[in-house]
């Protein structure tokens, strides 16, 4: 048969067990019905962040939300911050000797718009093809919900859990968790954790239980050439005034070389390259370059050339243009030379490179390359780090058995070529080791019509979660 593929060499160091044990399983099963009520009550809350309107909502569903983790039996008090409130619960009797750890997630969804386009009501979850499809149930209310059914099993079931437990759920994720850090900052000493574990994405396919070890971070610009004071006639001015559309088009073809590598003199002077072994494991994953071509509707895909698809995703920064405006783009023609142009730029950004460094090198390039006649500045408009996991270590270790217990295989490991800011806020002011565990699917559609979560993963991740706190107690 050969050899395995080298990802498997990271669990060669423990045992493979997979099944939960019988008092907690039984739990789950007894209480399926149960279960799955409450979820849609809670997934029937229009909880949208983002809206005014739903500001009682938002009220509504911390307040759901607590009384949840209460009767679970956990003590629970709703916090303000300076926009909707965090649901803060806390379970601390298995002593000071039992590890802590503390579960991030988050209660407010998207807006449900396009309203047409759903086959459902998006706050009517209903059950359709061994999916659960409403708003927010995969994002994130479905996987914070089965980290309070996990702790209900354990204490239901036994009276108790092996560690201490921390649920940190906010209701402002989904508008950019702009009163988060704050948060965490003034509540650092009562959030004070051994590991955390968050919820918040997906597994890299189905039946494949997948440990996200790696977010991009990001760069994000607004560059403005301004050249005459006004728009001008082109057949009058043309020839001799230089055209700021022209001069920012220019600019940001100097931005990739003809192999697709950002040419920004520096730009990857600080990435920390994976290690040979962990580029293997990308690639002994099944993805099918092909698929996401079609699905896409692209004519063909793109980037950094020699690099595998996975890895300009997960591993490798990137330089990409999200929005251009200039001159007149109306009906019909206007033979205008416009006085300005304006692009949005993106920067992608791995460990170690560092925001305020690729501002810098940024507007030093554009500097260096814009032509005569016309003025440019460069803006950075929102930054945050990259970070990648140590996949070593009590918690990963028990992270793997308890993926192997609830889906009877083991895990692989994942990146992420988005971000989530919470994580560097986590990792920033309580310095302990983060475990990204979601239990979604690509094409969920998370932010689109239709959202949805697949049920046996909701039930799996119920079964994993409650294995990982019997493993971290056994560490």
């Amino acid at each position: 048969m050969g050899d395995p593929p080298c990802w498997l060499h990271l669990f060669d160091d423990f045992d493979m067990t997979t099944s939960l044990a019988p008092d907690l399983a039984s739990f789950f099963t007894t209480h399926d019905a149960r279960i799955h009520e409450e979820l849609f009550d809670f997934l029937r809350i229009p909880s949208v962040s983002a809206r005014s309107e739903h500001r009682a909502d938002m009220t509504r569903a911390a307040e759901w939300l607590a009384g949840s983790m209460r009767a679970a039996g956990l003590t629970a008090e709703i916090l303000p911050t300076g926009g909707h409130p965090v649901v803060l619960g806390e379970w601390r009797k298995a002593g000071p000797q039992a590890k802590t750890v503390l579960v991030y997630g988050h209660y407010d969804v998207q807006p449900a718009e396009p309203l047409e386009l759903w086959d459902s009501p998006p706050f009517e979850p209903t059950m359709r093809d061994g999916r659960i499809v409403a708003r927010g149930a995969v994002d994130d209310k479905g996987q914070l919900f089965l980290h309070v059914k996990a702790i209900e099993a354990h204490l239901a079931a036994r009276g108790t859990l092996p560690v201490n437990i921390i649920v940190l759920a906010e209701g402002e994720e989904e508008v950019g968790s702009d009163n988060l850090a704050a948060f965490i900052t003034r509540m650092k000493d009562r959030l004070a954790c051994d590991y955390i574990v968050i919820s918040d994405s997906a597994m890299f396919a189905p039946g494949i239980p997948s440990i996200l070890s790696s977010l991009r971070g990001i760069a994000y610009f607004e560059i403005n050439v301004q050249g005459p004071a006004g728009d001008l006639h082109s057949g009058s001015y043309g020839g001799a005034v230089v055209n700021p559309a022209m001069a920012l088009c220019r600019i940001l073809a100097t931005m990739h070389d003809a192999d697709g590598r950002v040419a920004i003199p520096g730009f990857y002077d600080a990435v920390r390259e994976w290690e040979p072994a962990a580029r293997e494991a990308l690639r002994a994953l099944p993805f099918d370059e092909e698929q996401l071509r079609r699905d896409v509707g692209a004519p063909a895909l793109g980037g950094e050339a020699g690099r595998t698809v996975l890895e300009r995703l997960w591993a490798r920064p990137t330089c990409e243009v999200n929005g251009l405006l200039s001159g007149y783009t109306g009906e019909g023609s206007k033979t205008v030379l416009p006085a300005k142009a304006m692009a949005k730029v993106s920067c992608r950004l791995v460990p170690d490179q560092d925001p305020a460094e690729i501002e810098r090198l940024m507007a030093a390039h554009v500097a260096r390359v814009a032509p005569k006649g016309v003025t440019v500045s460069v803006t950075q408009l929102h930054g945050g780090r990259p970070w990648r996991a140590e996949l070593h270590g009590p918690l990963f270790d028990a992270a793997r058995r308890a993926l192997a217990k609830a889906f009877g295989r083991e895990p692989v490991i994942t990146g992420e070529g988005g971000s989530i800011p919470v994580v560097g806020d986590l990792d920033r002011v309580l310095g302990a080791p983060i475990l990204l565990l979601g239990f979604g699917l690509p094409g969920e559609n998370a932010h689109a019509p239709n959202e949805w979560m697949s049920d046996e993963n909701f039930v799996k991740g119920m079964h994993a979660i409650a294995a990982l706190w019997e493993e971290l107690g056994a560490a």
